[in-house]
């Protein structure tokens, strides 16, 4: 689906489906959303719109142009409905494959036999889920990067059984949707996330070993590395427990490197999730990182 006028159904509302449905709309897509909460799907919808409204002010986007991108969104209040004519389905809910596949299975039944099938998952199998589907030809991964309408990344895997076409498909989609696109093969943690959340895990344990604090392990990143954003304050961005997850199952998967730091399995047991929580490696106010004393 390169053109602009493809529909696209967005299963999910979290941080991630929000910011994916976003993207869709603004560059054009029919988006339907659809959350197992009907009205989660209405806030995440309304939610949208008031980032537009902070772009418009921003002179980032323009009043036509906000009034269009809502006018493309819709809240379904089941996923089959949602699924129907779509041509690409993104799924975008939390890492457990079970919860997936029950999904997928609905998801299978009421779209159509051509549609393209994305998960956002950042490190499960997608060989495992187009498998247990029933659907492995036309099954992707397609990764996105939290926030998804600022960040340019978008990594695409390919399962063992993923068709040729469906990567073109996925490609071409990543272009429409203004983002670069990387293509990886289906392995624990792919890419970006294996990457991604070694040195993350690393981060936590000089912190633990009171090597620096937080923030300046941070900051010895941004400026030394030019990362835009350090290890520890984007586990908090992504969710301490997401992290936790990812870990886990990479520990199962790779090996002893990516056993989970104790601080982090404590401070997930305490609720200190991040962002989300208010606190994690940081405080956070009114959406800011404040570094802790």
């Amino acid at each position: 689906m390169s053109d602009a006028n493809g529909t696209v159904a967005v299963l999910g509302t979290g941080t991630m489906g929000q910011g994916i449905a976003q993207i869709c709309a603004t560059t054009g897509h029919t988006t339907r959303v659809f959350d197992v909460a009907p009205e989660r799907a209405k806030k995440a919808i309304d939610a949208i719109g008031a980032q537009l409204d902070k772009l418009v002010a921003k002179g980032k986007l323009t009043v036509e142009a906000r009034a269009q991108a809502m006018t493309r969104l819709s809240p379904a209040e089941a996923a089959g409905p949602a699924c129907e004519g779509c041509d690409v389905v993104i799924e975008a809910v939390p890492e457990d494959m079970a919860l997936k596949v029950t999904l997928f299975e609905e998801v299978v039944r009421a779209a159509p036999k051509g549609a393209l099938l994305a998960s956002n998952t950042s490190s499960l199998s997608l060989t495992e889920l187009g498998r247990k589907i029933g659907a492995p030809e036309r099954t992707v991964g397609l990764h996105f990067f939290n926030p998804p309408p600022v960040m340019e990344l978008l990594e695409i895997v390919r399962g063992l059984a993923t068709s040729d076409d469906a990567v073109l498909r996925a490609q071409a989609l990543a272009k429409a949707l203004g983002k670069t696109s990387i293509v990886v093969n289906d392995v624990p943690g792919f890419a970006t996330s294996r990457l991604g959340v070694i040195l993350g895990a690393e981060a936590m344990r000089m912190v633990e070993m009171g090597v620096a604090s937080a923030a300046d392990i941070d900051r010895g990143m941004e400026l030394g590395y030019r990362h835009p954003m350090g290890p520890l304050k984007l586990t908090d961005l992504v969710g301490l427990d997401v992290r936790l997850a990812i870990l886990e199952h990479l520990h199962r998967e790779l090996g002893e490197q990516f056993r989970p730091p104790p601080l982090l399995r404590q401070m997930v047991r305490a609720g200190k999730l991040g962002k989300k929580t208010g606190e994690g490696f940081y405080f956070w106010k009114d959406g800011v990182a404040v570094a802790k004393g």
